[in-house]
């Protein structure tokens, strides 16, 4: 920071430095003090060459296009930037290195393959070592080491593991894309013979996959590639790769499943050597991953350790979260240990997981499994960290009891770059918001789940939900470009998006009427308009709206075309407006609403209970809002595109589904055909709501929450925003009433029960302490966001984009008389604070670089700030 641009950054990712593809973008924060930029110069260092791009009269510094031709395989870059305001230039920044990584067409390394035997396929496959060597001479300079798989794969140096990277290469849709690491190894290689190894097991591509654990999901061979260059003091380079000189064995891990578990058998032999197969998959291009990588980013102690009956015991590391535990402590040659993992306990204090089992109408369910295994040597320093599965859990339970001390958690998630800080005075609040940050930490595993557990699926909905929060939160980017990369590789030809992302059903190339019964759904598919215009707001990134229009507007077109051919069997389709609601195709509706309970008490679950009535049913308004409000983006996406005759189109297309909204869900006295809570929340945030009925639409949703003795009644869909439309409408009371309710439904109830993530249910966990459901799901959690923009105060203003203006407008409650919180944005860090006190309100707020501000007071009292801080106070 100071007087230079500062916080030089490419958009991509890399494990320990950025790798890079062909042209990367490049982004800067401008000098602490400046209120814009109106032009910069480049100097630019490739490889030996020197460039110079002077005087550039733009105001652009985030994601500015690469200036220069297209990056070969493997070259250094190093640049740095100086701005200008009028005529006064900055001083120069510092630096900035990246690199390109190992392209496509430069790959020479072979795809290998082990030689399997015949294993059971119950629980899970063994792991195989692959192995290679290569002599090199002295005076090595510079090595990097390329890699990737089919599979889930560790590479090692002469026995060093490479990388920081876990469970590479991640998650993608492999039938059309692959992403590769890289490493630097200069220091483990040495002159003389060099030792290679790859150990490989299925991870998500041909393990376990959902809630019904499918395999071989993307194939049945596992398979990896390496390549190693090598530059010597004196300029000459080696390279060397995978080919049919390397051998496969049976690693130790004989069992290694990325859902259920890894069993190390650490007493096993080393089995025999056979010659690779070569070449025996077939892949995609090999790409470089904008995203951050996985990584192990915390230790946990436990917070107890309670000996059951029988010698097993129960560690509580009192968060639930997503990684695995590891284990020094394993007993003398021969000891078995098993470990199971999981979110909850039974009455009697023993872990269960029952609650995770995944069951089907008609069918015996199928029990949910965590479950790692460890036979020990006996050999002295011997650890057990299975790298090969990951587990979401709070408690582990041991077969044995073990030394408290021997036994630790790893978190383990995408290292996203946390960019939020929240405290308030009501402890219970912050309490929330940890509990929200941890549900997503526990879901982002290098792509947004549904739950570390049950599922762990990219479900769209859940994503489109959260990915406003997740922003705030965190740096996501780089993680949520990296997955919308798998939405636009599932999209179906006919342009309707899958229900979660990497497909593990495969809907694009197979077959499954069950799945293709349930794909296109409003609120779902809608993610891939929504995410990509959240990214490109909050960080101005406009390559996202570039690689995603083609997709959005598919997906915009067929969901228009269904509306307009298709009707629910409770409308004639005769009337005019009928061709604008999206009525007659498949939706789930606002789903996961506070379930109703029978006369004996019990939750009555709406799908099982009746599935084909619940199918059936007319989710029209949902359907048709979630049409509109797509539409109005993509007509917005249009505009910055410079798509001018789309972004009309669409802005009218849109104007007539709104009023078709009205005309058939929408009475003159402001009320929902729905009548329910979400019903009014989707309306009145999403403009579907003419001015002059906002006011009658807002108190009838408060009369719903009165009628519910001041309990929520939304569900998946509207939950996020509930409290801001209340306190948008002049009824913040209300709002923090429902946010401060304890009892069920309610998000404190969740936090009194024990909860440390957030539940899928909002009874997850009921009187007697039966969970149901996973205790892990994000989704509900968005109501934090209320606690940055309202709460705090601090939102970005309308029309704003990457946060050049925004607003701090506090809105206090009896119930809370400070807060004070940051966000580390694209501009820089903005920090705000205010306090009651004696009658008065103060407010303070630190603007950055490239920003302007609106501290506005409740008695409608504004004041505009440029970069600096600023401090008033007034009397409340």
């Amino acid at each position: 920071m100071g007087a230079a641009p500062y916080d030089l950054r490419v958009a991509t990712g890399g494990d320990r430095f950025p790798v890079s593809e062909e042209r990367p973008a490049l982004s800067w924060k401008l000098p602490a003090a400046w209120d814009r930029q109106d032009g910069y110069d480049l100097q630019l260092r490739v490889d030996d060459s020197e460039h110079a791009v002077a005087d550039v009269g733009s105001a652009r510094h985030l994601f500015v296009g690469w200036p220069l031709p297209p990056l070969r395989s493997r070259q250094s870059v190093r640049w740095r930037v100086r701005t200008r305001r009028g005529e006064e230039r900055s001083p120069w920044s510092a630096w900035h290195a990246f690199e390109s990584g190992l392209l496509n067409d430069d790959w020479s390394a072979r795809w290998i393959s082990p030689r399997e035997d015949a294993v059971r396929q119950e629980g899970g496959r063994p792991a195989y070592v692959l192995t290679g060597s290569v002599h090199l001479r002295e005076g090595i300079a510079h090595a990097r080491l390329y890699a990737t798989a089919l599979g889930l794969y560790e590479a090692f140096v002469n026995g060093t593991r490479a990388g920081t990277a876990e469970l590479a290469p991640g998650s993608t849709s492999y039938g059309d894309t692959l992403h590769a690491q890289a490493a630097d190894v200069t220091g483990l290689l040495r002159s003389g013979a060099n030792d290679l190894e790859i150990v490989l097991s299925d991870g998500w591509y041909r393990g376990s996959n959902g809630t019904w654990r499918k395999r071989d999901c993307w194939g049945t061979t596992t398979a990896a590639r390496l390549q190693l260059h090598v530059r010597y003091a004196d300029g000459t380079e080696t390279v060397t790769g995978t080919d049919g000189s390397w051998t496969s064995r049976r690693a130790a891990i004989v069992r290694a499943d990325l859902m259920n578990g890894q069993t190390t058998d650490f007493t096993a032999p080393p089995g025999p050597a056979h010659p690779v197969l070569v070449d025996a998959v077939t892949a995609p291009p090999i790409s470089w991953s904008p995203a951050p990588p996985v990584r192990r980013v915390e230790r946990r102690a436990p917070l107890s350790v309670t000996r059951l009956d029988g010698g097993a015991c129960v560690v509580d590391f009192g968060q639930n979260a997503s990684g695995w535990i590891t284990l020094t402590d394993l007993g003398p040659s021969g000891t078995r240990t098993v470990i199971d993992h999981g979110e909850h306990l039974d009455p009697a204090g023993d872990l269960t997981t029952s609650h995770l089992d995944s069951r089907r109408p008609g069918e015996a369910p199928i029990p949910f499994v965590q479950r790692d295994e460890v036979v020990s040597s006996g050999r002295p320093g011997e650890v057990f960290e299975p790298r090969h599965t990951v587990h979401g859990f709070r408690y582990a339970r041991l077969s044995r009891h073990v030394d408290p001390a021997s036994v630790t958690m790893r978190v383990v998630h995408t290292d996203l770059r946390p960019t939020a800080t929240f405290a308030c005075s009501h402890d219970d609040l912050n309490r929330l918001h940890e509990a929200a940050r941890w549900s997503f930490r526990g879901n982002a595993v290098d792509l947004p789940t549904d739950c570390p557990t049950r599922e762990r699926l990219g479900w769209t909905g859940d994503y489109q939900i959260f990915a406003p929060t997740a922003a705030r939160l965190f740096d996501v980017d780089g993680f949520s470009r990296k997955w919308l990369r798998s939405v636009r590789d599932d999209q179906l030809a006919d342009g309707r998006v899958v229900n979660s992302s990497p497909d593990p059903n495969r809907l694009k190339t197979h077959d499954d009427p069950m799945a293709e019964a349930i794909t296109g759904s409003a609120g779902w598919g809608d993610a891939v308009v929504l995410v990509p215009w959240v990214l490109y707001e909050t960080y101005g990134d406009t390559l996202v709206l570039a690689e995603n229009w083609p997709a959005m507007r598919r997906w915009v077109e067929w969901a228009l075309a269904t509306a307009r051919d298709t009707r629910h069997s409770s409308r004639t389709g005769k009337l005019p407006h009928e061709r604008y609601l999206w009525d007659g195709s498949f939706h789930w509706g606002e789903w996961l609403e506070p379930k109703r309970r029978a006369p004996d008490g019990t939750l009555v679950d709406p799908v099982m209970s009746d599935p084909i009535a619940w199918y059936t049913a007319d989710k029209g308004e949902v359907g048709t809002a979630y049409l509109y409000r797509s539409t109005r983006t993509i007509a917005a996406v249009a505009g910055v595109l410079g798509h001018a005759e789309d972004a009309a189109r669409y802005r009218e297309t849109a104007r007539r589904v709104r009023d078709a909204w009205r005309t058939e869900f929408l009475d003159a006295g402001g009320r929902t055909g729905a009548g329910t809570q979400a019903s009014y929340v989707r309306a009145l945030a999403f403009g579907l709501v003419p001015p002059e009925l906002r006011e009658k639409a807002a108190r009838h949703l408060v009369d719903l929450i009165g009628a519910a003795g001041g309990h929520l009644g939304t569900g998946f869909l509207s939950t996020a925003d509930l409290l801001p439309v209340l306190a948008d409408t002049g009824h913040a009371d209300v709002a923090y009433a429902v946010l401060l309710r304890r009892t069920s439904p309610s998000w404190l109830g969740m936090l009194d029960r024990g909860a440390t993530t957030i539940w899928e249910d909002w009874d997850g966990v009921a009187d007697d302490g039966t969970a149901t459901a996973s205790l892990n799901h994000y989704s509900k959690g968005a109501v934090v966001r209320f606690l940055h923009t309202h709460t705090l105060g601090l939102r970005q203003a309308p029309g704003s984009v990457a946060w050049e203006s925004f607003v701090v407008a506090p809105v206090p409650d009896a119930a809370v008389t400070w807060a004070e919180g940051t966000f580390d944005g694209p501009q820089g860090r903005i920090a705000v604070a205010w306090r009651v006190a004696d009658g008065r309100l103060t407010i303070a707020a630190d603007v950055p670089g490239g920003s302007r501000a609106d501290i506005r007071f409740p008695d409608g009292t504004t004041f505009s700030a440029g970069p600096g801080h600023f401090s008033r106070s007034r009397p409340l």
